[in-house]
């Protein structure tokens, strides 16, 4: 069967089953998405949703967090409602269920009206279980009313960093959500999120349902994802240099302004990418285009502002570099988390310079918000930069800002290219000596200032210039700065951020200030970055199992997967993901039987596609 006579079949099959009579999650998994078992984490967690426990699940991208509340939507006696922020992102996971046979409603400004009450009538009348709504339209007086009357099992709420004034991403829309518990009392919630520190998480449980549920954290850590960071030389050089072993890969380059994005979209055109800007000032169709080609062209480079990639499901991102600084530890890892979602060897890189620090400085500032989120704000940059200053193994950094610990990763530059370091034992004494001698009360400016013998009039008030730590170094600000930010990243101090951003001695702090524990770090002396050397692309372009008749047939698969995305009109990972593909050559199936062995593929996918694959795969 060709790929025309399968659309005719799906034009007149285009309402998805609903009401398929199974009665367990794995049975739903398996005959709806295609998967024979769960990955770890998710059957706990649908688990603790159909006993009607509320729940903030945190699970690094691409763990597989829709499934957690997909699979009990179908089970749930009353309909699921999914808060998603973005209409592309609800647009793409309605296309998915779709195509995988699961009826599913969507509601937003996106559609007409008229599409919007026909969707609004397909739950309300029993026809779907699934509805995804943004929060800004959930939370209107009329949607609540008719809400009451549907009476739902159960709210979902994704993205669900963007609940919390603790986080990085705080959206004020998001913040009447915590009204849902008491409007619907018998209705369950469900929170996803990929990156939320322990203050946060604390925040969301208790904002969508009072602390009343349970907290799931299943780790955060992508080992598939190299890291890389640089200080600022030449931008486009840099940029360049990079982008030289990415060539025929797809990837994000994020920019801090609109006019960068135009800039630096252009220069990649120039060298023989295919590369397009995204960013607000665009308007809606350009960025709708936009988008629809990076999900369905090969090796196309977005660069964009943070605007872009939150609801893009693409798999198969290879790289996502940083051409400045971004905002925090979480913005960056949800942002370098677009890369890799496949679990296939992806590169992410940084760059940062003084002027990013100032301008983020200035942007928290200059944001409107009270002192004690700006001053939570400063402490998340700290962090940040101190992970830019690592010394040692960035991903161990990256974990313990998240409270996990890892062991060195072999994965990123420090432990590819292990930094010299320097002596910096008495000026590490001397700036925790000020720490502990202060009563660890204070924050960075104040405590450096005691080491380094300023008089401002906070230390002259609490007379700490009569401390035996006073004036014991005369290293600058800047140097004293560097060395800070190294120690809070090697975990010999802590910034305590629901303390005003207090730095708090760690144990291996205090046995250098007790046990003369020698303290090595980098060299905090401001200097020009070396010029960055080209690197060894990782082989992720081929399955290294493959020979080159299974990757000439992978290669014919993803062509006959763009023939139908095309005429559908859905991206490519609607039909079925790289995954998929390569575990459908691995295997080679013959018959209808082995074809639904495939991860992935469930009866409903395979009658949309799967006898145009076997045909494929038998030629």
């Amino acid at each position: 069967m060709n790929v025309g006579d399968l659309l005719t079949q799906l034009a007149d099959s285009d309402n998805p089953r609903q009401g398929n009579g199974m009665s367990t999650p794995l049975e739903i998994l398996s005959e709806s998405f295609g998967h024979k078992a769960f990955r770890p984490g998710q059957a706990d967690i649908v688990d603790l949703i159909l006993s009607g426990k509320n729940v903030l699940a945190v699970m690094p991208t691409g763990a597989g967090k829709s499934i957690c509340y997909q699979v009990p939507s179908q089970l749930l006696d009353r309909p699921t409602i999914v808060i998603s922020p973005l209409v592309a992102l609800m647009d793409n996971q309605a296309a998915g269920l779709r195509a995988n046979g699961v009826s599913v409603s969507a509601i937003h400004s996106g559609q007409s009206r008229e599409e919007n009450v026909s969707q609004w009538k397909d739950v309300a009348q029993g026809r779907t279980k699934l509805l995804y709504l943004s929060p800004e339209r959930l939370m209107q007086s009329r949607m609540l009313s008719a809400m009451k009357a549907l009476d739902p099992a159960l709210f979902v709420v994704d993205e669900a960093h963007c609940v919390s004034k603790w986080g990085p991403a705080f959206r004020p829309e998001y913040a009447d959500l915590s009204q849902l518990k008491v409007l619907f009392p018998n209705a369950g919630v469900a929170a996803f999120t990929a990156t939320a520190d322990a203050s946060t998480r604390k925040d969301i449980a208790e904002q969508l349902f009072a602390g009343q549920g349970e907290i799931i954290v299943h780790g955060f850590d992508r080992p598939n994802l190299s890291l890389t960071v640089s200080s600022l030389t030449n931008r486009t050089q840099q940029l360049l240099a990079w982008m030289e072993s990415q060539r025929g890969e797809s990837g994000i380059v994020y920019c801090l302004s609109r006019k960068n994005t135009e800039k630096y979209a252009e220069i990649l055109r120039e060298e023989g990418f295919n590369a397009l800007p995204y960013h607000a000032g665009l308007s809606s169709e350009v960025r709708f285009e936009t988008q629809e080609r990076f999900l369905a062209e090969p090796a196309v480079v977005i660069v964009a502002t943070i605007a872009f990639g939150m609801g893009i499901d693409k798999s198969n991102v290879r790289f996502v570099y940083h051409l400045n600084l971004p905002s925090s530890l979480e913005a960056y890892y949800q942002e370098i988390g677009r890369a890799g979602r496949d679990g296939a060897p992806s590169e992410t890189g940084l760059i940062f310079a003084l002027d990013d620090i100032r301008m983020r400085r200035q942007f928290i500032a200059d944001d409107g918000s009270d002192t004690d989120h700006q001053m939570r704000e400063h402490r998340r940059l700290d962090a940040l930069l101190g992970y830019c200053e690592a010394s040692k193994c960035r991903r161990q950094v990256l974990m313990a800002y998240f409270g996990e610990t890892s062991e060195p990763c072999g994965n990123c530059d420090i432990c590819l290219n292990p930094p010299d370091l320097i002596d910096a034992t008495a000026e590490a004494k001397a700036l925790f000596g000020a720490i502990a001698a202060t009563g660890q009360r204070f924050g960075a400016t104040h405590v450096i200032g005691v080491a380094r013998g300023e008089e401002t009039p906070r230390i002259l008030q609490y007379e700490h210039d009569k401390l035996p730590v006073y004036g014991i170094s005369d290293k600058s600000r800047q140097w004293f700065q560097g060395l800070l930010r190294q120690a809070v990243a090697l975990r010999y101090l802590n910034v305590n951020m629901e303390a005003y951003g207090r730095l708090e001695i760690q144990p291996k702090a205090q046995a250098v200030l007790e046990n003369d524990e020698p303290f090595k770090c980098k060299d905090p002396t401001p200097k020009k970055a070396a010029k960055s050397s080209k690197r060894r692309k990782p082989s992720y372009s081929k399955n290294p199992s493959f020979d080159e008749r299974d990757s000439e047939l992978l290669s014919r698969l993803k062509a006959l997967r763009m023939d139908f995305a095309k005429q559908l009109g859905k991206p490519a990972f609607v039909i079925f993901s790289d995954a998929t593909l390569i575990d459908m050559v691995s295997r080679k199936p013959k018959t209808r039987d082995e074809m639904l062995d495939v991860s992935g593929i469930g009866p409903s996918k395979f009658d949309r596609f799967g006898e145009a694959f076997l045909a494929e795969l038998g030629d």
